[in-house]
């Protein structure tokens, strides 16, 4: 018989998972609770703008590359990606001396005659950090982020032990203190330390380890899929239906079904859910991924079957939230990149704001913006720019909820207009405001009650030391067999190219396979070459 999955959540790990296994011969169903697909990365479209909903950035080409191979298909076939040249531009807080913005290309040697100018020595000493970047991420996708961490050998093998003097103080120091030894200027720490956020988390807490990140963006580039994030989910999601996965929307499940098998762990039977007409359900599956919001698993399944339980949640420490704004804009806004933060002075103290108790909105805030107008004229009518706004919050649902053109909750609405005031003071765009003809909010509570996100987090929880690798959620239940877990909540982590991994790690579950690296990838077609991410 064909044996059968029902995926729960229409993410990007969902759909990848659906995609790995029907390929793989299994008879796969996607349960999306909402009308849309996609999860954090979705889309917003109105009066002729089209905006990405979260995700924004294209990092990691060769993880996406390796997911679309593994599924018959490459990612030049299904996208159409533009290298960004500044790869983002960073604005500081005015009124600090060496508060000039700084620009960072899209070559490695263009950012290092960039540090050089800024401080004298710092290229020579980049050159260092992002051959030590490049290293760590290199051993991070042999050794951990493609292992399910169910048989270490392959995971501290002989190529990690031999560099464990190296890498055990990565572990150990913190992404702050790593780069505070090495370069001076705030500005430079601050672009270096930045990427923790990426993670969910702060440079004063994030493990060196992470220092990787900088490979990615300062060696490597940043690359833009014409269309947006939406049209890699797209994409994701036609692959899983041509390879017979059955995607239902408006497909909210309500309980994972067990059954006891004599002294084992009870197995799966199915899910029920309620569908789009509000009618009770029942999908029969001898495999259910969760690949929503892990904590969903504490509303599916009674506590005494649950993995991880709410006093499991307790003693976990969410990723920040965040105030997201999508802006139509009339007229031209070339002050801004494709890319572009904002940067408050008193950095650590914007951090212990979000993640430290009592926690409060930052003030100022540091602020991510998105100008993909920029690069992809089909996001705005002709003559508008499309701006996505992120703000990092403390994950606090009592913040509130956004809506559309200020109908949101006081609070939220209160902050989108500091916000945009101090968006057109540091950028130079003075009449910013006024030039705004569509704008929507979004605030914690609204991740909270639409992703049900837990503590209305905009990412998950944060890549700590304790929440990182083999410490993070595993894949698999301990309590129910046919159980298994995939998305941001999970190993390997936070971020598109991992919730694509995540989805490999339930396929390797399946198959028994207990490798580190990622999976051999399936025959070519067409005369494409095979390779691995890395190659």
């Amino acid at each position: 018989m064909t044996p059968r999955a029902a995926v729960i959540g229409g993410g990007i790990s969902g759909l990848a998972t659906a995609a790995l296994l029907s390929r793989e011969g299994y008879d796969v169903t996607v349960l999306e609770a909402r009308g849309q697909l996609g999860g954090r990365a979705g889309l917003w479209e109105r009066d002729g703008f089209r905006f990405d909903t979260g995700p924004s950035w294209y990092l990691m080409p060769e993880v996406f590359d390796h997911f679309y191979r593994m599924v018959g298909s490459t990612a030049s076939d299904e996208l159409e990606l533009t290298a960004l040249d500044p790869g983002y531009r960073i604005y500081f807080e005015p009124g600090a001396d060496g508060s000039s913005p700084i620009v960072v290309a899209r070559s490695r040697e263009e950012n290092l005659a960039m540090f050089e100018a800024v401080e004298p020595g710092a290229g020579r000493r980049l050159a260092k950090y992002l051959d030590s970047a490049k290293d760590t991420y290199e051993l991070a996708k042999r050794h951990f982020l493609y292992s399910t961490f169910a048989d270490f050998r392959d995971v501290f093998g002989r190529d990690v032990l031999r560099r464990a003097g190296r890498f055990l103080p990565l572990l150990l120091t913190t992404l702050d203190r790593f780069v505070a030894r090495r370069f001076s200027d705030p500005r430079l720490r601050q672009l270096l330390g930045y990427p923790a956020v990426f993670l969910g988390s702060s440079p004063f807490s994030t493990p060196s380890m992470y220092h990787l990140m900088s490979h990615l963006d300062l060696d490597d580039g940043v690359l833009y899929p014409q269309g947006g994030i939406a049209r890699v989910i797209e994409s994701i999601g036609d692959l899983a239906v041509g390879g017979g996965a059955t995607v239902l929307t408006g497909a909210r499940v309500t309980s994972i079904v067990t059954k006891p098998v004599g002294g084992a762990k009870p197995t799966v039977l199915g899910v029920r859910y309620i569908d789009a007409s509000g009618a009770e359900q029942f999908l029969a599956a001898g495999t259910v991924v969760l690949s929503a919001d892990l904590h969903l698993e504490t509303q599916l399944l009674p506590e005494d079957l649950q993995t991880y339980p709410e006093r499991w949640w307790e003693k976990k420490e969410a990723g920040p939230s965040a105030l997201l704004l999508y802006l139509g804009v009339r007229g031209a806004v070339p002050e801004l990149d494709h890319h572009t933060l904002l940067f408050a002075r008193d950095w650590k103290a914007n951090f212990s704001a979000i993640f430290d108790a009592p926690t409060h909105i930052p003030e100022p805030a540091s602020i991510y913006v998105c100008r993909p107008s920029a690069t992809d004229p089909n996001v705005a009518p002709e003559g508008f720019e499309n701006l996505f706004v992120l703000v990092p919050l403390p994950a606090d649902p009592s913040i509130g909820r956004g809506g559309l053109d200020g109908t949101g909750d006081a609070r939220v609405e209160q902050l989108a207009d500091t916000v945009i005031a101090q968006i057109a003071e540091w950028a130079g765009v003075p009449d910013l405001a006024e030039r705004i003809v569509l704008r929507r909010t979004v605030g914690p509570a609204d991740f909270e009650s639409d992703l049900g996100a837990w503590k209305g987090s905009a990412l998950g929880p944060s890549h700590i030391l304790k929440q990182s690798a083999f410490f993070r959620a595993g894949n698999i239940s301990r309590k129910v067999t046919g159980l298994l877990y995939a998305g941001g909540s999970t190993i390997p982590g936070i971020g598109l190219p991992m919730c694509l991994i995540s989805a490999e790690l339930v396929l390797k579950r399946l198959r028994g396979d207990i490798s580190a690296g990622p999976s051999q990838e399936p025959a070519a077609s067409a005369g494409a070459p095979v390779r691995t991410p890395g190659s």
